[in-house]
């Protein structure tokens, strides 16, 4: 690599005082203390942090420079792993078939439906004639009206989360002049397809208001307030399309609203109020409202049931689990996902030691199971449109095997293949293996790994490894296909996944184990899960790049601090690495929504203590860093900027090492990075370049 000077951020040191400590904050200054308008339009950014961030990119790209050609290598095989024009498996709703297509060499997706009867295709939507107008642009949730007639769609142009909702009257083929400014993103129709309801965005990026808006008129009508700033807010309609749920929840508690969606200006009834620690959900079947819940210490979760009541009953009918059956045990050793309720049929998603499956019982509660075969793989639950059909959709894929889109008859078990992810530049599954590992961890808990490695692959410790992790939020990352990753494959390396506790991967005590004052065991699980492929002579210190992204970031920035010696290189894209000043700051959007994840350092002492025992940014030490790659987005909302801006500037000047401490800020997009389909290959192109290129410099 090419010696050049890295940028020196200046330092104007602060003192914090809190909980009794003092600490000491010498970048500080790289926060907007105006950030806020900053999402809004990037361009009032304060001119010196915006040229020290540009002097930041600029030394990246320079420094990665030889790389160019490796970039363009890596982005032109992976654009070949993909179908130029590519249609969506068609889903039915009625007398309408809906679906959506990437077009030759279009960045997104276009949405059309057909008549059932009919041949011809009506264009609904097209992101890629909006994208012109903007330096980015991406289409959320989207939703049609029960009676077809309108289309209603969120878009974001500048990557901050901040959404608008559009409306299109698909009969006169005209917007609505009134859209949905300052929202989530998060809406949906009522059942007489009259109203929309919608949830507002304050200043602070919370949502805190329900509206139900008067689609003839564009008036607003308040439904429902949330006053804790620490709840998050979503809405739906059930697919039976007879009633509205309002939830509201945090990490640990939840509570839900109903509204009979054929009566949309009911007001919403509570079905229980909110309990500290108690989650629950609504779907409902036959006449039942069915509760996926964790009451009476049910860690994985179970489902009860109960009558629904008429209308006329709900304001004085008793919702709450006094009146709850339960229908399907809590099992300690089986995660219970996701529910969906078709007419005559009630589908479930479970995982179970890191794979998942799907659960049909019938009106008789007569159960048929769908798992896989191999011994890493992924079933999920597709979309329907449709609740009264016989057909389960679903998909199967595995880090081997490209995704099927799958329909299966619930009554007579006939499956249908309905779709297979095209690699043009063609594919072998059996080029490839993967294997599940099991690490032991310090305190004795085995962690999975998924591993996957081209046949030829020599395993005899010389190969190369990058180790992906995250660890967070109860989230688990799936065995699934990547074309990204088969780049790695293709260049001798292993790709692994380690499933450390934080996520859910062996279950909700997974994720139980590896949050708050227990945090501390995701990082050493990742460690172990190093240390173990070391010991099983797949690779060796000094050959592991570790891969994290955002909450992910975190974990990368402790290994960073705590076991340098590992890695090669470390990547970490919107790391959240600040923990103990964004945790501190109430100004922030997932602030208080997050305390009951990480802890309060502002009022509790033990919380202070224990995340400044781990902050990676707190506890950077004067010692030899891995090469290291931090990407961050300028209008990002939930890791802001100057998180990893902080964070390589103190890094290096700590550093004792001669490997470099890169910072890439995109000024034009948020937490998600680019939304093209072309655009985000380009940035994994470069991501892996930096790998592939520290590896074989070292």
């Amino acid at each position: 690599m090419k010696k050049i000077t890295p940028p020196t951020a200046p330092q104007h040191p602060i003192a914090i005082n809190q909980c009794g400590y003092q600490r000491t904050d010498s970048y500080a200054w790289l926060k907007d203390e105006h950030w806020q308008d900053v999402l809004h339009n990037p361009k009032v950014l304060k001119k010196e942090i915006e040229a020290y961030l540009i002097e930041e990119n600029t030394y990246t790209s320079e420094y990665l420079k030889e790389t160019e050609s490796l970039q363009k290598k890596l982005y032109s095989e992976m654009k070949q792993r993909i179908v130029s024009k590519d249609t969506s498996p068609k889903l039915e709703d009625g007398a309408w078939i809906y679906f959506s297509r990437f077009e030759e060499n279009n960045e997104y997706k276009t949405y059309y439906r057909k008549s059932s009867d009919s041949l011809q295709e009506e264009l609904l939507l097209d992101p890629n004639l909006n994208a012109k107008q903007f330096s980015y642009y991406k289409v959320g949730y989207i939703e049609h009206s029960p009676n077809h007639q309108f289309l209603a769609y969120a878009e974001d142009i500048q990557g901050s989360e901040i959404w608008n909702v559009q409306i299109k009257n698909l009969q006169t083929n005209q917007y609505l002049s009134h859209t949905i400014e300052q929202c989530t993103g998060d809406f949906t129709f009522s059942g007489c397809n009259q109203f929309v309801f919608w949830i507002y965005r304050d200043d602070h990026g919370r949502p805190t208001k329900i509206f139900r808006r008067d689609l003839a008129s564009g008036n607003d009508t308040l439904i429902y307030t949330e006053k804790d700033p620490g709840f998050f807010l979503s809405i739906q309609r059930s697919l039976s399309n007879q009633w509205i749920f309002i939830s509201a929840k945090d990490h640990d508690t939840s509570e839900v609203w109903l509204i009979p969606a054929h009566q949309a200006t009911h007001s919403p009834i509570c079905v229980m109020p909110r309990q500290q620690g108690i989650q629950y959900e609504l779907n409902d079947w036959h006449g039942q409202f069915i509760i996926k819940t964790n009451i009476d210490q049910a860690d994985n979760f179970k489902l009860m049931r109960m009558p629904i009541p008429s209308v006329t009953q709900l304001d004085t009918f008793h919702l709450n689990s006094t009146h709850w059956q339960t229908w399907v045990d809590h099992d300690p050793e089986c995660y219970l996902m996701d529910m969906i309720a078709y007419q005559d049929y009630f589908v479930r998603l479970e995982r179970y030691q890191v794979n998942t499956r799907i659960v049909i019982t019938d009106q008789n509660n007569s159960e048929t199971t769908l798992t896989g075969d191999e011994e890493a793989y992924t079933l999920s639950l597709d979309p329907i449109l449709n609740h009264q059909t016989p057909w389960l959709r679903y998909s199967y894929q595995s880090p081997t095997t490209p995704r099927q889109w799958y329909r299966y008859h619930m009554a007579t078990g006939e499956k249908e293949i309905l779709k297979t992810q095209e690699i043009p530049s063609g594919h072998c599954p059996d080029d490839y293996k993967t294997k599940r590992l099991w690490a032991k961890a310090t305190d004795g808990e085995l962690v999975p790994i998924t591993l996957t490695y081209h046949k030829n692959t020599a395993l005899d410790g010389s190969a190369s490894v990058l180790l992906y992790g995250y660890g967070s939020y109860g989230y688990a990352i799936d065995p699934v296909f990547s074309i990204t990753a088969l780049n790695y494959l293709n260049n001798g390396w292993i790709y692994a996944v380690a499933h450390i506790r934080g996520g859910s991967e062996k279950g909700w005590d997974w994720f139980l184990q590896g949050r708050k004052f227990l945090k501390i065991n995701s990082f050493t699980d990742f460690i172990s899960c190093a240390e173990h492929l070391i010991q099983q002579n797949y690779t060796k210190a000094g050959q592991i790049v570790a891969d994290g992204r955002s909450a992910g970031g975190m974990l990368m920035g402790y290994i960073a601090n705590e076991r340098p010696d590992l890695f090669a290189g470390i990547i970490a894209v919107v790391p959240f690495v600040d923990v103990l000043n964004t945790m501190s700051d109430v100004s922030l959007p997932l602030t208080p929504p997050e305390w009951p994840e990480w802890g309060n350092p502002i009022t509790d002492k033990k919380a202070y203590e224990y995340i400044a025992s781990y902050s990676p940014y707190d506890n950077i030490k004067k010692q030899p860093y891995p090469a290291i790659l931090a990407i961050g987005g300028l209008t990002d909302p939930r890791v802001t900027y100057w998180e990893p801006a902080k964070w390589i500037a103190k890094l290096r000047q700590y550093n004792t090492s001669n490997n470099p401490l890169l910072l890439k800020i995109n000024m034009d997009t948020g937490h998600g990075g680019a939304s093209g389909r072309y655009d985000s290959l380009k940035e994994a192109a470069f991501i892996q370049a930096f790998a592939l290129s520290i590896v074989k410099s070292n």
